[in-house]
């Protein structure tokens, strides 16, 4: 099996197909390249505006995808510090930075991008990406991901990952569908969320492992103890009170 510090090398190394991804499609995006074509004419294919495909995208809005982040930030740091964690804010921590990321990536690339919406919306532009998207895979991922030391039983923790993936997607559909977006909207949010969530974990990961490295009972070390010796002979602990030593002669 791969060492530890290999997997987490194999880890960052994953990341770097999602942020190639991101900057190719904001590379045309940005050059209005070849690649807007077919996206414009998957859109056509794909949008029909409807009700339901309203409510999914609402899932992605910031007041329903954030406060599910902060309940479980919430209940992760509760959880933690009850536990008696050295630094139990930690997940909290990364996890809400990692949301208040989104924003300050997201806004200056549709200001920057200027893309235009589809037909299904008001004339705009600032499409590109998907704030939506990236508010949803980042607040139900991360809070996913927190959760995740917490839940015994593994099929609790794959219901937990299917759980955000689901979201996520529901939003991504619903987003497409209604017409709010292009689909390569989407697909760079998915892109610069892995990319997100991936940082995440490794720094999660490795939360744990300095953790774990630093209980005594997994260095292999027992812990001396503090309690003191005695013998079973009850003479030995008593003082010597003027009584004759043995080799002492009358």
């Amino acid at each position: 099996m791969p060492s530890r510090p290999t997997r987490l090398t194999h880890a960052v190394l994953g990341l770097l197909p999602p942020g190639l991804l991101f900057a190719l499609i904001t590379w045309q995006v940005a050059a209005d390249g070849p690649l807007l074509r077919p996206d414009e004419r998957l859109s056509r294919a794909l949008v029909h505006p409807d009700r339901a495909s309203e409510l999914l995208a609402d899932l992605g809005e910031v007041q329903i995808a954030v406060p599910v982040l902060v309940l479980a930030a919430g209940y992760v740091a509760w959880r933690g510090r009850a536990a008696g964690g050295a630094r139990w804010w930690v997940p909290s921590l990364a996890a809400s930075a990692v949301m208040v990321l989104v924003p300050l990536i997201v806004v200056p690339l549709k200001v920057w991008t200027d893309r235009p919406g589809t037909p299904a919306v008001p004339p705009a532009t600032g499409y590109y990406p998907s704030g939506h998207t990236a508010t949803a895979a980042v607040a139900y991922g991360a809070a996913a991901l927190i959760l995740l030391p917490w839940l015994r039983a593994a099929s609790a923790r794959w219901l937990a990952l299917a759980t955000s993936a689901l979201l996520v997607l529901a939003v991504s559909f619903g987003l497409v569908r209604r017409g709010y977006h292009w689909p390569l909207d989407v697909v760079a949010s998915w892109c610069l969320c892995a990319v997100l969530l991936g940082a995440l974990w490794l720094l999660l990961e490795r939360e744990r492992l300095r953790t774990a490295a630093g209980r005594p009972c997994q260095m292999g070390a027992p812990r001396p103890s503090t309690r003191t010796t005695r013998t079973s002979d009850p003479s030995a602990s008593r003082p010597y009170r003027g009584a004759r030593k043995p080799q002492d002669t009358p």
